[in-house]
């Protein structure tokens, strides 16, 4: 049985110090038990109407986010799940506040929403790269000495505040950092730069991101530490090996999801009392 406390982040971490590459054998095989489990778990959600599920995905380029919401939701209900992928704002996402854009795509009662990136990046590529705050016209910014760390902690304490208020609302927030290696971020470049069918998905901009990978390190940490809490945790899975930490994530998904014990309702007591009559109805068409 999984542990659920060796990834969740429950009290200060080092991100140096975790592990980037779990192995479990037979993860494909074990993944299609699991994704049919959670397929039943949303069925009986949506028939229950009272939670909705918010699954927030980051990670450094080339961490698996893409392939692994694609095989874990696979066997769920195409209109049960919601994935929205956030890139640079738009001239009208940035007239709103920074968490306009996530709150408008939240998932509804019943379904499960998947954020791949997500309102972390608000405090993690705009601490990288201070400047894109000025897009955003906020009064009190006028120079990058108003960026500081202050700043970025304050808007912490705000997406804490945004998450509590889901929480108390019935969204069910769980959130993942695919945490990978350096060493295995440039063999996938490479593999990008080699494999003629992966060219596409090779950015110049990948390489000028890698080297701010430190950076970014110290970013992760530091939100990951300040933003994690009970009703809206941050798990850490190791991402070298995709198989395992695409079932690392969904068995901690059925294991968070399965706390909540989902119930169908039950047929109205009038439409209950006619059960045989409309079956009868209906063997006599």
């Amino acid at each position: 049985m999984m542990n659920l406390d060796d990834y969740r982040v429950s009290s200060q971490i080092k991100l140096a110090e975790l592990s980037t590459k779990e192995v479990v054998d037979d993860a494909k095989k074990k993944l299609k038990k699991i994704r049919r489990k959670i397929s039943d778990l949303q069925d009986t959600m949506y028939a229950e109407g009272k939670y909705g599920v918010l699954i927030c995905l980051q990670g450094m380029d080339t961490s698996g986010k893409d392939s692994l919401i694609r095989e874990v939701f696979k066997d769920v209900n195409a209109r049960g799940v919601q994935v929205h992928s956030f890139k640079v704002p738009t001239e009208l996402e940035l007239k709103h506040d920074f968490m306009w854009r996530h709150y408008v795509a939240l998932p509804p009662k019943g379904k499960i929403g998947v954020f791949n990136r997500t309102h972390y990046e608000n405090v993690l590529v705009t601490r990288v790269h201070p400047e894109y705050i000025f897009g955003e016209n906020i009064p009190d910014v006028k120079s990058l000495d108003d960026i500081d760390d202050a700043f970025f902690h304050d808007r912490m304490e705000r997406i804490n505040d945004f998450e509590n208020h889901l929480a108390k609302n019935g969204t069910i927030v769980l959130k993942f950092f695919l945490n990978l290696s350096k060493d295995e971020q440039k063999n996938r470049l490479l593999r990008r730069l080699n494999i003629q069918e992966k060219n596409w998905k090779f950015s110049k901009g990948d390489l000028k991101e890698r080297k701010l990978w430190d950076k970014y390190q110290f970013c992760y940490e530091d939100l990951l530490n300040r933003t994690s809490q009970e009703n809206a945790p941050w798990f850490v899975i190791p991402a070298d090996d995709k198989p395992s930490a695409r079932l690392l994530l969904a068995e901690i998904l059925l294991e968070e999801l399965e706390k909540y014990n989902f119930k169908e309702p039950s047929l109205p007591e009038d439409i209950q009392a006619q059960v045989e009559e409309f079956k009868a109805q209906l063997n006599n068409e």
